[in-house]
């Protein structure tokens, strides 16, 4: 079954509009494994906009399943990943000033930097996985990116979430799955994330069912305001099943 990983940045947004430890993200993440979470993603940013560095240090001790910090490859981020050492580390390449990631690797361009941090990350034992857009990605970049010591990748799924609703969705999705075949063929991991919910979850999931993770935050927060944390993750779990 693939593992759901729920990001909780979203919580960490709603504590920081307010001021205070109201919601307290350490403690939705620890419900969020009590209700059958398989996994908890944080993206930390410089500015600390959400997640905060001392969130990912309470963490960590804390969780009894996979965490997975999302982050480009600053020495900001490396340093923090190397010294938490998560089960796995998402490399994204968006820069800080962002709203949310909304690109993918250009793996080629970035063959240096790709080959630097995954180094590192891998000598400290942490799993290391690429966000990448099928739209962009080449086929030709998954034997790079297992050269280069990379684990999987994580499918970004915006595209596909978009186009679900349309008459375009099975063209979009059977470019999902082409490039999911040709990671696994390569001997690489498939996640995804990025505008999965419940609607579109299942679909993706019987389109791809060797998918390791998702990893879903602000649907299922969103969500959850409506169903309740615990039935909402029922559902999500529901929905990988």
């Amino acid at each position: 079954m693939t593992k759901l990983s729920v990001n909780i940045n979203k919580i960490a947004t709603l504590r920081n509009s307010r001021g205070g430890n109201v919601p307290d993200p350490i403690q939705v993440a620890l419900d969020c494994e009590r209700f059958g979470a398989q996994g908890i993603t944080v993206h930390p940013r410089p500015d600390e906009r959400h997640i905060r560095v001392s969130d990912v240090y309470a963490l960590a001790p804390k969780l009894s399943t996979e965490f997975n910090i999302e982050g480009y490859p600053s020495e900001f981020f490396l340093k923090l990943v190397c010294e938490v050492r998560p089960a796995q580390v998402t490399l994204v390449p968006d820069p800080p000033e962002v709203l949310t990631s909304n690109a993918g690797w250009r793996v080629e361009e970035n063959k240096e930097l790709l080959q630097s941090a995954t180094s590192r990350l891998k000598e400290h034992g942490m799993r290391v996985s690429l966000f990448i857009d099928p739209a962009e990605v080449s086929e030709r970049a998954f034997s790079l990116m297992k050269r280069l010591g990379v684990d999987r990748i994580e499918l970004y799924t915006e595209a596909y979430a978009r186009s679900f609703s349309s008459s375009e969705r099975d063209a979009v999705t059977a470019l999902y799955k082409k490039t999911a075949c040709a990671a696994h063929e390569a001997g690489l991991g498939v996640n995804a994330g990025h505008d999965l919910n419940t609607d579109n979850l299942n679909f993706l999931v019987s389109q791809i069912p060797f998918l390791a993770e998702v990893s879903i935050g602000h649907a299922l927060i969103a969500d959850a305001l409506y169903w309740g944390l615990d039935r909402t993750i029922q559902r999500y779990l529901t929905c990988l099943r």
